[in-house]
């Protein structure tokens, strides 16, 4: 894929070999992407086997979990979502949005009882957060938990949730009502319980080889054990958000590379006038435009990689990188689709399958604006959006 700053050659052994086995995986394991895509599936047949590759939560440690470097994952997140955007967001979610709070808040139960299950692709997470009211503000979520006894009870309903119907546990986000200033909490919700449905969401027209659905719960009894005690307050989802987005910056990368070539290979097959396309100077332009818009993110991703290693890493940082990737990929899977002409349309070729996927990653986990305006609140101090 385009590399064309020779970034790939300051990869580790270890990151190296985590490319070439995400390649090697994805060709031989992921059967027509885009049949998945037209009939609105996912490839449910591959969760244990990326499981067994290490693909979910792989820069975490402990608990049988491989410890990766930050660049390594987002590598990986790369060469997911260059196959498919549902393929990244299932580990995504699996992996920043269920694993991360569990191993960062978790008690040492919770994460003995489910590290090893989640990582393996044995049992698949969930991340409830927004709300069909709440989405860009989920601090004004209405879905509330109360104590009763030695359990909580929730009630609440939560959309746009990844994974949901395929789940065996959600990270579900409530107000305690028990508790003065009702804070939020996250409490890891079973979804075999009682009360607790997660129906399907059908005729997306984007990111559809992805499993979505809701989480509706009503009078749901979860021991108190089951709430995460390592966090209070919108901290806690808020920094699952961060970890996903940093992956999205990375993934967006793949989706954009793949489009590119697709579209560099077609203007070197397909011939008009009497030469191939990519002779023209149009073609050509819009060739080296995409490929330096591409180039802009990797390095931008790259230096966030270093920033997160370091410990340095802000939520601004990644907001930065997740709003100007995924805006160039949704602009550069255009152009790749236009080159493609008549053709481009056809699920043979990947880049308006990335183009209408490229619209829920432009949406999810913060819109584009919101990132436009946490940038804004932090180069002048002042918030926009309250």
């Amino acid at each position: 894929m385009l590399d064309y700053f020779d970034m790939e050659s300051t990869l580790s052994e270890e990151e190296r070999l985590l490319v070439d086995s995400a390649r090697s995986f994805i060709d031989g394991e992921v059967d027509d992407v885009g049949q998945h895509w037209i009939d609105g599936t996912f490839p449910k047949e591959i969760i244990p086997k990326m499981g067994e590759m290490g693909f979910y939560a792989p820069n975490l440690e402990g608990y049988g979990l491989p410890g990766v470097s930050e660049r390594a994952y987002g590598l990986l997140m790369r060469e997911l979502e260059a196959c498919d955007s549902g393929l990244r967001s299932m580990a995504s979610v699996q992996g920043a949005l269920v694993m991360y709070p569990i191993h960062a808040f978790g008690s040492e139960e919770q994460k003995e009882e489910w590290l090893p299950k989640l990582g393996t692709g044995e049992a698949v997470g969930c991340f409830g957060l927004t709300e069909p009211e709440h989405g860009s503000n989920p601090s004004a979520m209405e879905t509330r938990a109360e104590a009763d006894g030695d359990d909580y009870v929730l009630n609440g309903s939560k959309t746009w949730i990844t994974n949901s119907p395929i789940s065996d546990v959600a990270v579900v986000w409530a107000k305690d009502h028990t508790e003065d200033g009702t804070p939020v909490r996250g409490f890891l919700v079973e979804t075999d319980r009682d009360g607790v449905t997660t129906n399907k969401i059908d005729e997306k027209l984007s990111l559809r080889a992805s499993i979505t659905g809701e989480i509706s719960l009503q009078d749901v009894h979860v021991p108190a054990e089951n709430r995460l005690p390592g966090v209070e307050g919108m901290k806690g989802p808020l920094s699952c958000l961060t970890q996903a987005r940093y992956g999205i910056a990375w993934g967006a990368i793949g989706a954009a590379q793949d489009c590119f070539e697709t579209a560099r290979q077609y203007a070197t097959d397909r011939e008009q006038f009497g030469k191939p396309i990519g002779g023209f100077q149009m073609q050509q332009q819009k060739l080296a435009e995409m490929a330096t818009q591409i180039t802009l993110a990797q390095l931008l991703a790259h230096r966030l990689s270093e920033l997160k290693e370091a410990g340095e890493m802000r939520p601004q940082h990644v907001s930065m990188a997740k709003r100007n990737n995924v805006r160039m990929a949704r602009d550069q899977s255009r152009i790749a689709r236009e080159m493609l002409g008549g053709n481009g349309i056809t699920a043979d070729y990947s880049p308006m399958r990335h183009m209408a996927n490229m619209e829920t990653v432009y949406t999810y986990e913060g819109t584009h604006d919101i990132h436009t305006l946490i940038l804004g609140e932090d180069l002048t101090g002042l918030q926009a959006y309250q």
